[in-house]
């Protein structure tokens, strides 16, 4: 058993809360354990300078803890006059793992914005932006349909993301900040909901791994993922009209 009781291929209790932010195209409120994001998304009538002209959308993120997230105060990016190299590659990963899984020329020239907010920080606070992302980004792109229908589904697949991490070699779910901050392996993966990996990133904190260990930790992902996205289908049913069938 973990310190939180919980066992080693066991998820953190799970809530999504779609439609949190009265105002933007498309929110979604995640708690997963202690970690607790909020991400909005804006949709806005054009798109960078360098995909002007193809005919495709743009889906961009962007990143931020709020001071008291975690146990300790930190300044606001703003208040140092830069982001942290952390919060640039966070976003980063969003962007990417939400664009993958998006038929962008079905977006037609419209960029969508997602800005994710960690109200409160217990580890895992990227994956569960990825996660919540997805929804706050299905229900803005309804919204669109819903105006202007799309000739096809935009959506390829639906998507979610989870920690692992390697403990004297147990593999571990859903790493909350005291686990992550003393394991010896740490991966992030990024799925869709056919089991399509997107991205991996994995490192070694105390000591190297070999490919079982990967595989390991891949499998135990996995069944994260498959909960997640099942959670996510149950929190947004009307998003299933525009994920393309199998």
């Amino acid at each position: 058993m973990r310190g939180d009781g919980r066992s080693e291929n066991q998820l953190r209790a799970i809530q999504f809360t779609v439609g949190y932010n009265a105002w933007a195209e498309g929110s979604c409120l995640i708690d997963m354990g202690n970690t607790r994001v909020l991400v909005t998304a804006t949709v806005e009538d054009r798109v960078p300078p360098f995909v002007r002209g193809t005919g495709q959308g743009w889906i961009s993120a962007e990143y931020g803890m709020l001071p008291r997230a975690t146990h300790d105060r930190t300044l606001r990016e703003a208040a140092r006059g830069k982001q942290q190299g952390r919060t640039v590659e966070i976003q980063r990963l969003i962007g990417r793992a939400l664009r993958a899984a998006v038929n962008l020329k079905t977006l037609g020239e419209r960029s969508i914005l997602l800005d994710c907010d960690v109200l409160q920080a217990d580890g895992g606070t990227r994956t569960a932006a990825i996660s919540a992302a997805y929804l706050a980004l299905m229900q803005a792109v309804l919204k669109i349909h819903r105006a202007a229908p799309f000739a096809a589904p935009p959506f390829k697949d639906w998507l979610s993301a989870v920690s692992v991490g390697l403990k004297e070699g147990h593999p571990l779910l859903d790493l909350n900040y005291e686990e992550d901050s003393h394991i010896d392996v740490d991966l992030n993966l990024v799925m869709t909901g056919r089991h399509q990996i997107v991205e991996i990133q994995g490192t070694g904190e105390h000591g190297w791994f070999n490919l079982d260990s990967l595989f390991d930790l891949i499998d135990v992902a996995q069944v994260g993922i498959d909960s997640i996205v099942a959670q996510q289908r149950a929190a947004f049913p009307e998003g299933e009209i525009l994920v393309a069938k199998a």
